[in-house]
């Protein structure tokens, strides 16, 4: 029988759904998502505690869509992880926020409709939340290593050939292969 997760995953992200009751759910969950943070930044001081079914009936949430809340969360709290891979209705779970890490989080995923959220105003000074909006962006920028070597230039390996004739179809492989491994991994 699937976990919770499992099950969460596969309709949020997998095939599990047309790409019409994908979208249906997306939207469904951003409606409650935001009234989830809502409540939590009201006080993000407060720790919530109980099981996955307690907590989702205390947000209003259904068990399925909390599942995600919770997955979404996950790497956003002070220095602990919740099972969510192998958690049930049952299982207890504790939502105690690390502000600076939930905002970068939310800036890495785009959730601007959460981080622009006027909760905000009271939590993180308008300078820190764009320092880390900064920081979250600058993570996700690949600077080249050197001057850029364009096909008519001389090859880097001194041959005296023409880059495009000597190590171009080399490097490209090279990058092709880097690149597979990483989408694989």
């Amino acid at each position: 029988m699937a976990t919770l997760l499992e099950t969460w995953r596969v309709q949020a992200y997998g095939n599990g759904l047309t790409k019409p009751e994908q979208e249906k759910l997306w939207n469904e969950y951003f409606v409650l998502e935001k009234g989830f943070y809502e409540e939590v930044l009201a006080d993000p001081t407060h720790v919530f505690e109980g099981t996955v079914k307690e907590l989702a009936d205390h947000f209003k949430i259904d068990v399925f869509h909390f599942t995600g809340v919770l997955d979404g969360i996950d790497d956003s709290l002070k220095g602990y992880h919740n099972p969510i891979d192998t958690m049930d209705e049952n299982t207890v779970v504790k939502i105690e926020i690390d502000p600076e890490k939930l905002y970068y989080n939310m800036v890495e995923a785009k959730a601007s409709w959460l981080y622009k959220l006027p909760q905000w105003d009271s939590i993180l000074t308008e300078e820190r939340r764009h320092e880390l909006y900064r920081e979250q962006k600058a993570s996700g920028t690949v600077r080249r290593q050197g001057k850029k070597v364009y096909p008519n230039d001389p090859c880097p390996c001194g041959s005296g050939k023409k880059y495009k004739k000597c190590h171009m179809r080399i490097d490209e492989e090279e990058a092709l292969k880097a690149y597979a491994k990483e989408v694989n991994a």
